[in-house]
């Protein structure tokens, strides 16, 4: 059974306990997720410390990129620490396993992986993590215009890979095109060769691969190493600068749909994010170096975006942890209206706990081993 890790405590206990606010964050800092997982730790140091008028209290476990580790930490938080609110996980398996602790107890959560629960599944969960179908609508979009008709694809054996073939299976026959293979590799693999052999074998003008994080590379680089010419694609997931290192030169002219903080710099003054996003980017490498960036930590950064626009309605007539404050927190989260952060407008409602719209995706390409904008959001 793995361990869990405390990574970040707060240093000074409050006299008045009941006026703090304690947020309880459920992170992947080890295992596969890891690439995704420490930049959000990270950016726990640039959160605010005070909103309006309160002790905001942090408390950051680590999930090891395990679901039943990131389950026993929400319950944790939960139980122990009392908190008023569940950040995370990293990954869509752990944000799935917080969510079922957080609709158990009535905690709201806020997902940092576009984790998607349906129907009344849904109340207690918040995603800042564009959809996985508005991302793969872009993707397609490019496909289309460049004259693609057959695609591969090779993803995740897990809800992240099944989600994006779903996306695939619903946008691809519209657009004209056929997916004329799926494949599926594990998070912890090593290789992928067999996957890649038959993925090759079937000659597809394109190939996208649904795979986060530094694992994301493994199938290209594969791929490459067979001799495979066409352009592949990849999801907003495998944005960070550890899969630019480990992809290297093979990962040259890839296309990838993110969010615009990834290139917030090039992004037109006019744009509702360039202004959270050069906030966001320039504090992080500020104390973390350049070119360390990560819109994974960007996600963190926009969840509390949220959070402290929330914050003051919550609070009238109830107090921190208190159920009715939890209560109220949820109930202010879903009436978030036009709320700028680094990845897009947040407008979140009864019916979408999400709140994009296309201004949260930006189309890009790798050139030179950087971030090279195609298309802007609109």
């Amino acid at each position: 059974m793995k361990k869990l890790i405390p990574l970040l405590l707060s240093a000074v206990v409050s006299t008045a306990v009941h006026a703090d606010i304690n947020i309880g964050l459920v992170l992947s800092t080890t295992g596969p997720g890891a690439s995704l997982g420490i930049p959000e730790q990270n950016t726990v140091a640039l959160l605010p410390q005070e909103i309006a008028g309160q002790r905001i209290n942090y408390t950051v476990l680590d999930d090891a990129t395990d679901s039943t580790a990131a389950t026993r930490a929400a319950r944790k938080l939960v139980s122990e620490n009392k908190v008023d609110l569940l950040i995370g996980s990293s990954t869509v398996p752990t944000s799935a396993a917080v969510a079922q602790v957080a609709r158990e107890t009535n905690t709201p959560q806020i997902a940092l992986a576009p984790f998607a629960p349906s129907g009344e599944a849904k109340q207690w969960i918040f995603t800042v993590a564009q959809t996985n179908l508005l991302m793969a609508e872009a993707l397609v979009k490019h496909m289309q215009e460049n004259g693609v008709k057959t695609v591969g694809y090779i993803g995740y054996n897990d809800v992240w890979g099944e989600d994006w073939h779903k996306a695939l299976e619903e946008l691809l026959p519209k657009a004209g095109i056929k997916l004329v293979r799926n494949e599926r590799f594990n998070r912890t693999d090593s290789s992928v060769s067999g996957q890649a052999l038959k993925i090759n074998a079937t000659r597809p003008d394109a190939v996208l691969i649904g795979a986060t994080g530094t694992p994301a590379a493994l199938p290209h680089t594969e791929l490459r190493r067979l001799g495979y010419k066409g352009p592949i694609y990849h999801t907003h997931g495998a944005a960070n600068s550890a899969f630019l290192r480990i992809g290297g030169k093979d990962l040259e002219g890839s296309i990838l749909a993110v969010g615009p903080v990834v290139v917030w710099d090039q992004l037109p003054d006019s744009h509702p994010s360039k202004a959270p996003g050069k906030h966001y980017a320039e504090a992080y490498e500020a104390k973390y170096g350049a070119g360390s960036l990560s819109p994974f930590g960007a996600y963190l950064y926009d969840a509390m975006q949220l959070v402290e626009a929330a914050i003051p309605a919550a609070l009238q007539g109830s107090e921190a942890g208190t159920a009715e404050f939890r209560q109220k927190l949820r109930d202010a989260l879903e009436q978030s209206r036009d709320v700028a952060g680094s990845h897009g407008v947040y407008s979140l409602s009864a019916d979408d706990h999400f709140g994009h719209d296309q201004r949260a995706r930006a189309l890009i390409t790798i050139k030179d081993g950087k971030w090279q904008l195609l298309e802007a959001p609109q």
